[in-house]
């Protein structure tokens, strides 16, 4: 009944869908020790997607080591474009994604 009152009585996919629509993602890297860099992902909502399972499946594709914490995803290595590709093949709009270099 919640989810139902959440979108308006909407079916849960489009409700997804809408919920993915608001999301203003930023893909950065960040130079650790040693030189090590780091994709970083944030933006994307804790409440409504799981980032838990969205860094396993990123971490899958790009066979890469990373976590999900403090509200965000850090991936290993230098991933920002390939990172953007994948969140637009999960159904992530294109134009609220911004790679900053």
């Amino acid at each position: 009944m919640s989810d139902l009152s959440l979108c308006g009585g909407l079916p849960p996919e489009i409700c997804e869908q809408l919920s993915a629509e608001e999301q203003i993602i930023k893909i950065r890297v960040e130079k650790r020790r040693f030189g090590k860099e780091v994709t970083i992902i944030e933006g994307i909502n804790e409440k409504e997607f799981d980032l838990k399972r969205l860094a396993s499946q990123l971490k899958s594709k790009l066979a890469t080591g990373g976590t999900a914490k403090n509200g965000r995803i850090e991936l290993q290595g230098d991933h920002r474009y390939r990172v953007k590709k994948l969140l637009v093949d999960m159904g992530f709009p294109e134009e609220n994604i911004t790679v900053i270099d």
